[in-house]
């Protein structure tokens, strides 16, 4: 196996992992509207990925930076072709961050309910162009004879992609509701019990026919058994999540993720972005120099195992699960009481001015 046969696998783990981790984190956020009946509602679940979900995004950091160190051709290319969806990716990510930070800062009902809109905007919109966006890599897009992809935003969302845009928010989704039902104690868990089995029959619905289509269009036998493979721990999920066994749902569904889009990945090897008008882009002609990949390899073999780790430790630490007796009163930043220093120094210059 060549070097750059072992950076598409590792990309093709981050991908997993960036899939699996922030789908959850994507998931809470999709059902806000759904689950959140009030503002407690609402906080709790903001505090169940509150100490994980920007770790998570790490992975598609990670995803990017190894795509563009390792493929810079595969990189260029897709930034040629998918340089708005991408951007507003960007974008939606940002602003759900943002969200994330200053939900809480602020007093107003009308604060929190815009911070609240940026949450779900924030985690639907990356939830759908993701699949969209892998749909078209799995799919093929136009391309000129120096790579460059020249496919429109509209080309891009055909039925095969809005299908995958509508798979990954489906399965997001679910996701997220197994996750809350983990997480949660009381009424929330029992609600996202029933939102994970019914939104995750139809998510199910919609998974199998796109691998099924993603089969005709690109058929690979060891990719249609990992397909299989994923429908059915996707289900076991499913089924685990009816019973209650909430550890043995989320397990079940991670897994699921994670099979699904290393399927995707083998049925794409050894491409990285097939062309529609020509010859595509492969790991051979797409990769960096060995000498570049050897670099890689040590710094990822060092640095790698580290991340993990620490990524680890903070979900072990954060494990316990919550609810709405867990929610102190809150008190908005913007109303804190001031520190003693602050205040005196604010006191005297209020005397100084009536002076």
């Amino acid at each position: 196996m060549s070097l750059a046969d072992l950076w598409f696998i590792l990309i093709t783990v981050l991908w997993a992992g960036y899939f699996m981790l922030e789908g959850f984190d994507f998931g809470v956020g999709i059902l806000f509207p759904v689950l959140g009946r009030d503002d407690i509602d609402r906080r709790v679940m903001v505090n169940t990925i509150g100490p994980v979900w920007d770790g998570n995004e790490t992975w598609v950091v990670a995803a990017g930076a190894a795509t563009f160190a390792a493929f810079p051709e595969w990189y260029a290319s897709l930034f040629s072709g998918f340089y708005l969806p991408l951007l507003i990716i960007l974008v939606a990510l940002i602003v759900r961050g943002l969200a994330f930070e200053y939900r809480g800062k602020g007093h107003s009902e009308r604060w929190k309910r815009g911070w609240d809109l940026a949450i779900f905007w924030g985690s639907l919109v990356p939830a759908v162009l993701w699949g969209v966006a892998f749909a078209n890599i799995l799919r093929g897009v136009p391309m000129t004879d120096k790579h460059e992809v020249t496919a429109s935003v509209f080309s891009l969302l055909n039925p095969y992609g809005l299908l995958g845009g509508l798979t990954t928010l489906g399965l997001f989704a679910t996701h997220g509701a197994v996750f809350l039902a983990l997480k949660t104690v009381g009424d929330i868990r029992e609600r996202a019990r029933r939102t994970a089995w019914s939104v995750g029959l139809i998510s199910a619905a919609l998974a199998v026919v796109f691998l099924v289509w993603t089969q005709i269009i690109r058929p690979d036998a060891v990719g249609a058994v990992l397909s299989a493979l994923a429908a059915l721990l996707f289900v076991a999920g499913l089924l685990a999540n009816q019973r209650g066994r909430d550890g043995v749902a989320f397990s079940a569904t991670a897994a699921a993720l994670v099979v699904a889009v290393v399927s995707l990945f083998v049925t794409l090897y050894p491409a990285v972005l097939p062309s529609l008008t020509g010859d595509g882009l492969t790991v051979d002609n797409a990769s960096s120099s060995p000498y570049t990949l050897r670099v890689m390899t040590v710094v990822a073999a060092i640095f790698g195992p580290i991340v993990v780790a620490y990524q680890a430790w903070t979900y072990y630490i954060f494990r316990k699960r919550i609810g709405r007796e867990h929610i102190p009163a809150e008190v908005p930043v913007f109303e804190a009481p001031m520190h003693p220093g602050a205040a005196a120094a604010s006191r005297g210059g209020r005397t100084l001015r009536k002076g």
